[in-house]
């Protein structure tokens, strides 16, 4: 019944016809096609039929660069690549148009991350410790759930050192570190099986070979031997537990319910995964000491999150769901799917999850995470924690910030916006490197769409204003977002706070109003351990202002903030007016009236090397050298 119903739920990824292949072969294409014939796929046309495609053609970029030193194929190849692609999957796709259907441009096949073509660019940019740390900890079989967790994750680290443009999403730098440590870092090669799996979600056909059937026989007919010489005793045994049996059945009954409903979330398209671990209840128990209330360091509506020790050392966090319910959580499967689809530094890496029912504690949801030792941002701004943040720490978080939200809205595919930017929800580890955490509100954000209309979801004060107002979500309503927070890590002043006359006031408008009384350097918390240069200071805080500004269009991308944070250059940014807030007193409307009639535009007072966002960020140049 097994293999029959896998025969029907997967077909063969790439079964290539016997034209199809002549027809490869004869195209200009320098990619071998072959080689994804024995992997298998979801059912024809299904959802995610584009990702099986996507990872195919990572994997052939692998064999590629295995093969000949390249990782992509020369440009004036690209239409036969498609073609030849095309060729590929007519058994089982007919009339599918992978570019039209999957949006995919015809050039993206040959282009690819910050214009490297050969393994020796790619090496040139990353450290020789870090190459070696991949190599050793994915030169192995990836088959276990182990070894490529610690390939993914030495991987990761690449990240730093690929922050260019990439074009497309076909093999974007997202990608290049797998497509690497497949062809070189790992003696077996992309199309071994456990290397295939692990760093292409890519998993053999059951029928591309009687190698399967053969073992399953062999298993079988002892098996079938034991339960005929245990049969006796099991029957024994049976009536002498009916009752103890009868209380064991239901339960697994009440288990089955659960894991079928599992099984049709969003989970089941995960269930796959060898970096993702699906940790007992038992033993998540154990390593919190049974939950003890000692081991709490968070909490929040979802519920609490605990400390806890694996069994190996390891020291991770718990996030465990209350109000779950047999039919499954669908906060809980989404915020799993998101953790699971991105790896990045500055992102807090998900390790695995567990879905469990006991009699006494009932469905259980639990989130398996890093352990990120130095707390949350907020806890170092406004909690128990004394200590100030020195300037150089500051300016490490920003910038981690920056970086973990510019790969949620350009490095990971689809983009993800994260809906809930607050100092909170940053954590920050030993070296006060920032973690974006908590994805339980987060939304994949399809290509092509310019923005979604949803219910809105948030923290007040981190909310931008078009999504308060009208439920227009985009990525920049993560820019509104980021932008109160790092006015928030500049001055130490909550995002909402309350005047002399009872009323909020929100730490955007409070800067604003400072910078355009020429005060912008007020804005920084007084008495700051190691406070930088004037000049740095102000600009952080004009890119902090320009984030929060309350018009969408006025706010620039994280890949543009990420560049203007990095750079070296004192730069010049322009501000555009705001709009009189909705509460506003006599002397603000007097004040906005008065200065219409000027550019409508602020820069630095200080007056260092001219830098117009507007001329150059607005427009798509964003070469700030």
């Amino acid at each position: 019944m097994f293999l029959r119903r896998s025969a029907v739920v997967y077909t063969l990824l790439f079964t290539i016809t016997a034209s199809s292949l002549v027809a490869a072969q004869n195209s200009s294409c320098p990619l071998d096609f072959s080689v994804l014939q024995p992997f298998r796929r979801p059912s024809p046309d299904g959802a995610t039929t584009c990702q099986y495609l996507l990872q195919g053609l990572r994997l052939l970029y692998s064999h590629h660069l295995r093969q000949t030193g390249s990782f992509l194929p020369p440009s004036d190849s690209a239409a036969s690549c498609w073609a030849a692609l095309q060729s590929s999957i007519a058994g089982f796709l007919p009339r599918f148009d992978v570019r039209s259907r999957c949006g995919f441009q015809t050039p993206w096949i040959s282009q690819g991350c910050m214009n490297i073509t050969t393994r020796s660019q790619f090496e040139s940019l990353i450290p020789n410790s870090t190459l070696t740390t991949a190599v050793m900890r994915c030169n192995l079989s990836l088959e276990s759930n182990t070894p490529c967790a610690s390939c993914t994750q030495s991987l990761s680290s690449f990240q730093a050192f690929l922050t260019g443009t990439s074009v497309g999403n076909v093999s974007d730098c997202a990608a290049f570190p797998s497509i690497y440590a497949a062809a070189h870092a790992n003696r077996y090669g992309p199309t071994d099986k456990g290397t295939a799996k692990c760093l292409f979600q890519l998993d053999l056909a059951s029928g591309s070979s009687g190698k399967n059937g053969k073992k399953m026989v062999k298993i079988l007919v002892p098996l079938l031997a034991a339960v005929l010489l245990v049969a006796s005793a099991w029957l024994f045994w049976y009536y002498r537990r009916k009752r103890k049996d009868f209380d064991r059945r239901k339960m697994k009954k009440q288990r089955d319910s659960l894991e079928a409903g599992i099984t049709q979330s969003r989970l089941d398209s995960m269930s796959g995964s060898t970096t993702l671990v699906k940790f007992s209840f038992e033993e998540i128990k154990k390593a919190t000491n049974s939950f003890s209330r000692n081991n709490i360091i968070g909490r929040g509506g979802y519920g609490n999150v605990f400390k806890g020790v694996l069994q190996d050392g390891t020291e991770v966090a718990f996030k465990r769901f209350k109000n779950c319910s047999a039919g499954g959580d669908a906060n809980f499967a989404h915020e799993v799917e998101v953790i699971a689809s991105i790896r990045h530094v500055n992102l807090l890496a998900l390790r695995g999850y567990c879905t469990a029912t006991t009699p006494y504690e009932g469905h259980q949801r639990i989130i398996v995470c890093d352990l990120v030792s130095n707390g949350s941002l907020h806890d170092h701004l406004f909690g128990d924690l004394e200590t100030q943040l020195s300037w150089p720490l500051r300016q490490r978080i920003a910038l981690g910030m920056a970086r973990g939200l510019a790969y949620l809205h350009y490095g990971a595919q689809p983009s993800i916006i994260h809906r809930d930017i607050k100092a909170s929800n940053i954590l920050l580890d030993e070296r006060f490197e920032a973690k974006v955490a908590d994805f339980g509100l987060a939304k994949f954000n399809p290509e092509g769409m310019t923005h979604m209309s949803t219910r809105v979801a948030g923290t007040m004060g981190y909310v931008a204003p078009e999504y308060a107002l009208y439920g227009q979500l985009t990525e920049k309503s993560d820019v509104y977002s980021f932008g109160v927070v790092l006015l928030e890590l500049l001055s130490r002043r909550k995002a909402i706070v309350t005047d002399d006359d009872g009323q909020p006031v929100s730490v955007a408008d409070w800067a604003w109003s400072l910078v355009r009384e020429g005060q912008t350097l007020d804005v920084v918390e007084d008495g700051m351990p190691e406070k930088g240069s004037p000049e740095v200071l102000e600009k952080y805080v004009l890119i902090a202002v320009l984030c929060s500004h309350p018009q969408l269009h006025a706010r620039p991308t994280m890949d543009q903030v990420v560049k203007m944070l990095e750079s070296n250059e004192f730069t010049v940014i322009s501000i555009p007016q705001r709009p009189i807030p909705l509460v506003a007193r006599r002397d603000e409307i007097d004040l906005s009236v008065s200065s219409s009639s000027g550019s409508g535009k602020l820069t630095s007072p200080t007056g260092y090397q001219a830098f117009s966002f507007g001329a150059d960020l607005l427009h798509g140049n964003t070469n700030t050298g």
